[in-house]
């Protein structure tokens, strides 16, 4: 029988939307945590991962901030301290409706820095993370991802978007000039250059993130509010943090950390991921990559990521 719970509930403090899934309860749960910060994935999720129900309860999460998370949010608490402990808070929301032990997590981009961070302080409830678009630094992050758009825009002789860029950046510890809207003339430009997919239905910002959400008729009125609102509200503020976060503080871990690559990712720069990931310690970790993937390897080659994420996460136990 079909499990479907699509509502709010209490996170320290604040009301926030979930939308959990399952054909069959006794399955493990598995938690996405969506990226940006401030950019919800329930929709995708649940449309484009919907296959992953034949061997996991699906839990989707608005973060702090944004979509069906926006209401009640204090700017204050717009820290990657306080959505660690909202995703702790979740993680343990889950285990108590599905009475399970421990959970799995997947993060992308944002998601893969939050579930590192989870992972390394609150690993008790959690079976094993696995990471993709998988964030190591800001500022090496930024300071590679900008000259990676700039050679690019250079290649192609195009001076609109030289000038663009050379007018934001390069980034100074993770920051652009203009902040949030220098960094998103950096990011389209990204995009339109390959660095984020090498499909070019992929490399526009409205037809990969901004169509899918409105035509997927999983967000309320109220919801789309929280997201337009929320998104650019939750960026600008958390940014700074993370522009200066590097997850190479984290060295020791009580839980399997896989991390799961594209290996063409110029949004979360894959050069940076190998260093880091022979650096950690876990009782079980493991590095794949996906050749022909950029950013989102799990949209990118769907079913090589899906196949291998049942593999390997088979391994573990999560009751």
């Amino acid at each position: 029988m079909t499990t479907d719970i699509k509502k709010k509930i209490p996170v320290n403090g604040v009301m926030q939307r979930i939308h959990v899934v399952s054909n069959d309860t006794s399955l493990p749960v598995l938690l996405f945590l969506h990226g940006g910060p401030g950019v919800v994935n329930r929709h995708s999720v649940l449309a484009d991962d919907k296959d992953l129900l034949d061997s996991f309860t699906i839990a989707t999460w608005d973060q702090r901030g944004t979509g069906g998370s926006y209401s009640g949010v204090k700017a204050d608490t717009l820290t990657i301290g306080q959505l660690t402990e909202d995703a702790e808070a979740v993680v343990e929301w889950l285990c108590k409706e599905f009475n399970k032990e421990k959970i799995f997590i997947i993060g992308g981009s944002w998601g893969s820095l939050l579930g590192i961070r989870l992972a390394h302080a609150h690993p008790e409830h959690i079976a094993a993370f696995v990471g993709f678009g998988q964030f190591v630094s800001g500022e090496k992050n930024e300071a590679i991802t900008y000259q990676f758009t700039l050679d690019a825009a250079k290649a192609a002789g195009d001076e609109e978007a030289v000038r663009k860029l050379e007018q934001v950046g390069p980034p100074v510890k993770g920051m652009y000039k203009g902040g949030f809207n220098g960094m998103m003339v950096q990011r389209r430009l990204m995009m339109k250059y390959g660095g984020y997919s090498k499909d070019e239905e992929k490399r526009n910002y409205i037809d990969s993130f901004v169509k899918p959400m409105i035509l997927s008729g999983e967000y309320s009125l109220s919801d789309f509010l929280g997201i337009v609102l929320g998104y650019k509200k939750v960026l600008k503020i958390m940014w700074p943090e993370i522009g200066s976060e590097d997850l190479t503080e984290y060295k020791t871990f009580d839980v399997p950390i896989l991390v799961f690559d594209g290996k063409l990712d110029m949004n979360t720069p894959a050069e940076l991921v190998e260093d880091w990931f022979a650096g950690i310690e876990a009782p079980n970790k493991e590095l794949i990559w996906f050749e022909n993937s950029g950013h989102n390897p799990m949209g990118d080659e769907p079913e090589r990521f899906k196949k291998l994420l049942r593999e390997k996460l088979s391994a573990f136990s999560a009751e």
